[in-house]
């Protein structure tokens, strides 16, 4: 039938708890008349991907068709669906079963109204930029990927330092002596830059971020620049330090003395679905755990009044 809803359930093959949890949902979603499709692969060899409810996706791009990619996992898991939903410009909806999951739309616990949701199409989509990147060797392309939360370029041996030249706009910025650099999206202000000392931008920010890991400079600060800026680093000639580029964790290049990773906005951004319209600042003290005792501001004073 052509009005089938479909939506494309992914979780970790290799998680029991998770793999529970899916079969849970995949029996509500299809009670509500919903498909559920999961994609072939090791999750199709599962007790998901055998249950009587499940329809596995054989093609190469098992979001085609379906309105939405449902994801019950950590951030790694998330990250996965987005790069799966992203080329058919399907949102991606995550449960969080792992432990920050900053990419995740709801906990273990919404599982049961998450899945109203869903049924009820009661979200709406946030757009999120993506990041172009390309890597070259003496003018040859050796890698051409993309990246939702952030491009690394980092050391491939612990014993050698990076030696790399940053560049911003056609425009040299430094040379650093360093552990690497990261070059991240305002979604990703809260993964790799966070930890290697990197602001954290709200998602309605336009912009990208440049933050170099353990650099030996006097200026080696996290940069904040425009989101049409023209990023590259250079691996320096002569030098003995080999890189990595690594692209949201997931996808890895070799990149030997003399390579460049140019990073770029992509025009095709990443789609959230978002189940809530709680502010940015909720999210951070709650994945965070912060402290907000004591405060005293204009909401609670009208809850008291």
């Amino acid at each position: 039938m052509s009005d089938q809803r479909r939506v494309l359930l992914m979780t970790h093959p290799g998680r029991p708890e998770a793999l529970e949890v899916a079969v849970g949902v995949a029996e509500r979603l299809a009670e509500a008349g919903l498909e559920v499709r999961i994609p072939a692969g090791e999750i199709a060899e599962s007790v998901l991907g055998q249950h009587p409810v499940s329809v596995v996706h054989e093609g190469d791009d098992p979001a085609s068709g379906v309105e939405l990619v449902v994801v019950l996992g950590g951030d790694g898991t998330i990250l996965r669906g987005a790069e799966t939903a992203r080329g058919a410009g399907v949102p991606v909806l995550g449960v969080n079963l792992g432990h920050v999951g900053f990419l995740a739309e709801a906990e273990r616990e919404d599982v049961d109204a998450t899945v109203e949701h869903i049924v009820n199409r009661a979200y709406r989509v946030e757009e999120r930029m993506a990041l172009d990147v390309v890597a070259t060797l003496e003018g040859r392309e050796i890698a051409r990927t993309w990246a939702l939360n952030e491009a690394t370029v980092e050391k491939a041996s612990r014993e050698r330092v990076l030696v790399l030249t940053v560049e911003i706009d056609g425009r040299p910025l430094s040379t650093w002596g360093c552990d690497g650099v990261v070059m991240a999206t305002p979604t990703g202000s809260t993964a790799y830059a966070f930890s290697a000392g990197g602001p954290v931008v709200w998602p309605g920010v336009d912009a990208m971020l440049v933050v170099p890991i353990s650099a030996h400079a006097l200026f080696a600060r996290p940069l904040v620049v425009a989101p049409t800026s023209d990023l590259a680093v250079d691996l320096v000639p002569g030098t003995e330090g080999h890189g990595v580029l690594w692209c949201d964790g997931r996808r890895a290049v070799d990149l030997p003395p003399g390579a460049r990773v140019e990073v770029s906005r992509s025009a095709e951004p990443v789609r959230l679905a978002r189940l809530s319209d709680s502010p940015f600042t909720d999210r951070l003290v709650a994945k965070f755990d912060l402290s907000v005792h004591g405060w005293r501001g204009r909401r609670q004073s009208q809850q008291e009044a």
